[in-house]
């Protein structure tokens, strides 16, 4: 088994030095000469980028104190979007790099000047005007003819760099730009055949994977709360992934959340993230903050029953769900809404009759193309579906989980309004 896990640890590390290794590559080698200012800074980046991101996802393990880990985790997980759009925006460019070049030697075949002239070679090599030779492009020549002359082959390097570049910054800017402004809220009507009337229009905030931890803070948290309270809703679930990090670590960030505010109270189910991170102790206090825990277990409210079961992540530790307990000996005649991390267990809620399953955990991607990964292991990514009798919602949840970032899956709190079919 530990050579499995050493094997693994080198596949990965293989993987990760390389994919920076190409990104050194053509952002850095690629368009600069060595031993020149541009390319010491370039190379400083690529080195300092890769082992902040290990600091981050690893401080916390390695004991480092939370202020350190606060401090690398920023730039660290920031370069991990970073590197997630670099490389989509370069390989796009490889697929323009030969037509590029293709363009420019025919332009440059019938367009070229005597004083336009320049080398094919690459940047490391010696740049001397040689007759004969293509030149840039007449788009070039103002950039050439207040200096060196380059070659066509770096030229088109720096411009599919320089787009690269431009564009992985501005995508992950956009995408940090949204989740620290905080989610969104989002409506939705669900009918459910068995509610009563009594119970028609009773509506629950849907909250999961705020994620508060070395990022998003007490002032992301009051973000959250106030968005939660403005909508007047008469339950709040919170379905899982709060925290990442320790109570002694994370106490003041979710102090705000004791002042969530419903009718019918607060709500709380675990999920993978608090197993993560010291579950008992977090049990214990969101209790203390108000909030109620359902733990494989389920409360009677006005027209229907509400249940919660643990997140599977807690069978390592002897708490995992438990349908049977939450929901086996409740009166069928009644409907049933269940609280319930992950969309993985929509299974086992349809065999107990469940009428509606609310869950997050997906994030709905997060990072573009994440959400066609998130789809291979999860039955829904995001939205409403219906399996069998029992109709199941996944929010994308309100933070973010590693970079502070969402690209094509926007943070959302969902106030669900539950409609009874014959109202």
């Amino acid at each position: 088994m530990i050579v499995v896990v050493v094997l693994v640890g080198f596949g990965v590390l293989a993987v990760f030095g390389g994919l920076h290794w190409y990104l050194w590559r053509r952002l850095v080698r690629d368009t600069t000469a060595p031993r020149t200012a541009p390319r010491r800074i370039g190379t400083s980046v690529l080195v300092a980028g890769p082992l902040l991101l290990v600091g981050a996802s690893l401080g916390d393990a390695a004991g480092l104190p939370f202020p350190l880990v606060r401090v690398i985790a920023w730039p660290g997980y920031l370069w991990g979007a970073l590197v997630v759009y670099l490389l989509l925006a370069l390989l796009v460019g490889e697929a323009l790099r030969p037509l590029l070049l293709l363009w420019f030697a025919r332009e440059t075949d019938t367009d070229a000047s005597p004083s336009t002239r320049v080398h094919t070679e690459s940047a490391s090599e010696p740049q001397t005007s040689v007759a004969g030779e293509h030149a840039v492009p007449e788009a070039a020549q103002s950039i050439t003819a207040t200096s060196k002359p380059i070659s066509r082959r770096i030229f088109v390097s720096r411009a599919v760099a320089g787009t690269a570049a431009l564009t992985a910054a501005t995508t992950v800017g956009a995408g940090a730009y949204g989740v620290l402004n905080g989610p969104q809220v989002k409506r939705l009507t669900v009918p459910l055949a068995e509610l009563p009337r009594s119970a028609h229009g009773f509506r629950i905030a849907v909250v999961s994977d705020v994620h508060l931890g070395p990022i998003l803070g007490r002032g992301f948290a009051e973000r959250v709360v106030r968005t939660i309270n403005d909508t007047q809703p008469d339950l709040i679930a919170v379905v899982g992934d709060l925290v990442d990090g320790s109570v002694d670590d994370l106490r003041p960030a979710v102090e705000p959340l004791g002042r969530l505010r419903a009718r019918h109270g607060a709500y709380f189910v675990t999920g993978n993230h608090e197993y993560f991170s010291g579950a008992e102790e977090w049990i214990e206090h969101v209790q203390d903050l108000g909030l109620r825990l359902l733990a494989n277990d389920r409360t009677e409210l006005p027209g229907f029953d509400l249940a919660g079961v643990n997140d599977v992540q807690g069978e390592r530790l002897g708490q995992g769900p438990d349908f049977g307990k939450a929901l086996g000996d409740r009166d069928p005649a009644r409907t049933a809404v269940l609280l319930a991390h992950q969309p993985i267990q929509i299974h086992d809620a349809v065999a107990h009759g469940v009428d509606l399953q609310l869950s997050g955990h997906t994030h709905g991607g997060q990072l573009w193309p994440g959400n066609l990964v998130a789809a291979l292991a999860n039955p829904t990514v995001a939205g409403l579906e219906r399996y069998g009798d029992t109709q199941l919602y996944v929010t994308r949840g309100a933070g973010a989980w590693g970079p502070p970032v969402r690209v094509g899956a926007p943070s959302d709190i969902t106030v669900v309004e539950l409609a009874a079919a014959r109202a």
